[in-house]
């Protein structure tokens, strides 16, 4: 009935064992999709029929005694009071769900092992058996989707086809190295010059995530193009290209990239392959932020989403949202790009993009950097470190270090990371630089800002992007006027921030340019000190007079707290305090949510779980091994409520932790207001305000001498 789920079936017939005995019962099948859910849930009910108990796939279903009801997809939180009046009538019960639940048994299924998969696949032969394993880890149901194509028999052909049509199970820059080892074999053969050519060009954009293969993946694509083109076959030249952009993601190349972006939307348009048009237009649209082209490369993004709504294509679709929502940060239109990455989150969902989750985060972090909220990124973005060695997510960190304050700590990065940046290649390398070069222009050695310096400057005039465009931090002008101002070189600071400062007014991107214009007035120290800067009520509303720039609001809680800090520059003041106009509140001092001998009890009794759940499993006790996992499950959602920052004793305080974000929020939302009407003035006060725990105003460069309050 079912091949290699002898466990899972031995599962199933005691439930229904217990229920023909007249005890009700229930147990929850988890496992992705295409683990095998359905057909154990199907190969149970033609057991429950062999033993003669009725089968029904709905709750409401009438009757009562003895019998199975099976009930897909109810998720964690299947277990509702309809299943539990089932149980008591008498029925077994069995849920399949994605996701474990709290209620009642769980049976986890697992990958098949490469023999058993075998026997799923009889026609196809040992080496097809075996691509097929590596590719899908052995889960049946994407086993069989990936097999179904392949005529019986097909040998080491199918092993080139499965290759070239099998879709990476990983994320972004992450290296699938099962697909990798197949291609290697491919690419071992003698084939056709044009499938020999589309898998080399495979081959070249699977070793994205391997940053030593720079070189190689280079030597790849050109092989794969110059085959392509003797070939003479419109289409495999279209995927070639295409992969080609793909593996290589060289900045110097943005004229290169849109031409090449034009002939694969011609050629896959002669072809008829509305996927790899697609992928042409949205290629263009990524070189035409690189030229910093915003309304062409919105014209084209038009053009790739409408293709994708045309085809029917959901990931398109998601793709095209996150772009937009990238598009609505660089103009400074921060809640829509909120709204966006919202939708982007269940759009991805829904089409099943295995990078959903990264390409959020993206949005996200970028977000709250534009809000002053930089120091929640650290800690993401060195798991990310952690997990994808060589593709420079600690420079990242490293500026979200300085942005949130921790200048020190982030110029102790820029000696470390300046070698390896500027040795490296692959699609984050020239946004790596750009964050380095922020870093150092706070303070860098003159050797490391020099080199980012000369790194740098082939690329002016040009913005830089990150990937697909799925970030874009700004003009490289801008980071090459702070790293000549913090070489001492003023005339050239003043140069590339005017041009930086001229691209962003043309393109309305507000955030960029009140920071640039920021840095620019930080070059001329002299007029900052001269006056001082107002903020005072008038009539009900606020005005705020700082230098040529006047701005008047209507009045709103977070000015209160502006006012509060403008007052007291330098001073830190508690959270509570700053709500509370400076009185403040008594509070005893927060305790831990676990101590120190609790976290370390907690942490023995998951190493004796561990060990207990390895016997049962060997022992195939699955009720045992259910309660052991119902308990880990707990203990560990324990620990993970009681760690803060980087695993640190989250502390209770909910008044403080209240009031830092009612104020931080406030705050934030007169420094997006003030933005397009007193840029200069907005940026200095994001630079300037700290927000957290304690709120301070530490005036940074581009100030007033003093504040009229």
């Amino acid at each position: 009935m079912m091949i290699g789920r002898s466990r899972e079936l031995a599962a199933v017939r005691r439930l229904l064992d217990r229920t023909v005995a007249g005890a009700g019962d229930r147990l929850t099948v988890v496992g992705p999709s295409g683990s095998g859910k359905t057909a154990l849930a199907d190969a149970a009910a033609e057991l429950a029929r062999r033993r003669g108990l009725p089968v029904s796939r709905s709750p409401e279903a009438g009757g009562a005694g003895p019998r199975l009801v099976i009930l897909d997809g109810l998720g964690p939180a299947g277990g509702s009071e309809r299943v539990d009046q089932l149980v008591l009538g008498g029925a077994a019960v069995l849920v399949t769900a994605g996701t474990a639940g709290t209620a009642g048994r769980h049976l986890h299924l697992t990958p098949l092992p490469e023999a058993e998969l075998a026997a799923l696949l009889p026609e196809q032969s040992p080496e097809t058996v075996h691509a097929v394993w590596l590719l899908t880890a052995g889960w049946p149901g994407p086993a069989l989707d990936l097999a179904a194509g392949l005529p019986p028999g097909s040998g080491e052909d199918a092993v080139v086809r499965i290759v070239l049509a099998a879709p990476s199970r990983g994320e972004f820059l992450a290296v699938d190295t099962a697909l990798i080892r197949l291609l290697e074999d491919a690419a071992s053969r003698v084939l056709p010059p044009a499938v020999r050519a589309r898998v080399l060009a495979r081959l070249a954009g699977e070793l994205l995530g391997d940053p030593s293969a720079a070189a190689r993946r280079r030597e790849l694509a050109d092989e794969a193009v110059r085959l392509a083109r003797s070939a003479g076959d419109s289409r495999t030249l279209a995927e070639v290209l295409d992969g080609r952009l793909h593996a290589l993601w060289d900045p110097a190349a943005a004229h290169e990239r849109l031409a090449t972006a034009s002939e694969i939307v011609g050629l896959s348009r002669r072809a008829g392959d509305a996927g790899l048009e697609r992928r042409g237009l949205f290629w263009r649209f990524v070189a035409l932020v690189e030229l910093a082209d915003l309304d062409a490369a919105e014209a084209a993004l038009v053009a790739y989403a409408r293709a994708g709504e045309r085809d029917g294509d959901p990931e398109a679709m998601a793709v095209a949202l996150s772009r937009q929502a990238v598009l609505a940060l660089i103009r400074g239109r921060l809640d829509l790009a909120e709204t966006l990455t919202a939708e982007v989150t269940v759009a991805g969902q829904r089409a099943g993009l295995a990078d959903t989750g990264r390409l959020t985060a993206s949005l996200r972090g970028r977000l709250a950097l534009l809000r002053g909220e930089a120091a929640g990124q650290v800690e993401p973005l060195w798991a990310l470190a952690r997990r994808l060695p060589g593709h420079f997510f600690e420079v990242t960190a490293a500026r979200a270090l300085a942005e949130s304050g921790q200048v020190t700590e982030a110029l102790l990065e820029v000696e470390r990371l300046v070698p390896a940046v500027l040795a490296g290649a692959g699609p984050r390398w020239i946004g790596a630089v750009a964050d380095l070069a922020l870093v150092a222009s706070l303070g860098g050695t003159p050797a490391a800002t020099q080199a980012l310096y000369d790194a740098l400057l082939p690329y002016a005039g040009r913005l830089v992007i990150w990937g697909g465009a799925n970030t874009v931090t700004g003009p490289v002008d801008d980071y090459l006027g702070r790293l000549a101002a913090r070489l001492g070189r003023p005339a050239q600071a003043r140069a590339h921030l005017d041009k930086a400062i001229e691209l962003e007014a043309r393109l309305g991107a507000l955030p960029w340019l009140a920071a640039t214009r920021a840095a620019r007035a930080g070059l001329e120290p002299a007029a900052p000190v001269t006056g001082a800067w107002r903020l005072v009520r008038d009539d009900g509303d606020w005005v705020l007079e700082a230098g040529r720039e006047h701005a008047r609001l209507r009045d709103v809680r977070g000015l209160h707290y502006l006012r509060t800090l403008l007052a007291a520059p330098g001073r830190e003041i508690a959270a509570l305090d700053l709500v509370a106009g400076g009185a403040g509140l008594a509070l005893t001092p927060p305790e831990p949510v676990l101590d120190t001998a609790a976290r370390a009890a907690y942490r023995k009794r998951l190493d004796e779980l561990a060990g207990r759940l390895e016997d049962a499993d060997r022992a195939g006790d699955v009720d045992r091994a259910t309660r052991l996992v119902a308990e880990r499950q707990a203990l560990v959602d324990e620990l993970r409520r009681a760690a803060g920052l980087g695993g640190r004793t989250r502390r209770h305080n909910a008044e403080a932790e209240r009031a830092r974000v009612n104020a931080t929020r406030a705050l934030r939302t007169v420094l997006t207001r003030l933005e397009p009407l007193v840029p200069i003035a907005a940026a200095h006060l994001r630079a300037s305000v700290r927000t957290g725990s304690f709120f301070r105003y530490e005036p940074a460069t581009g100030g007033p001498a003093r504040w009229q309050l």
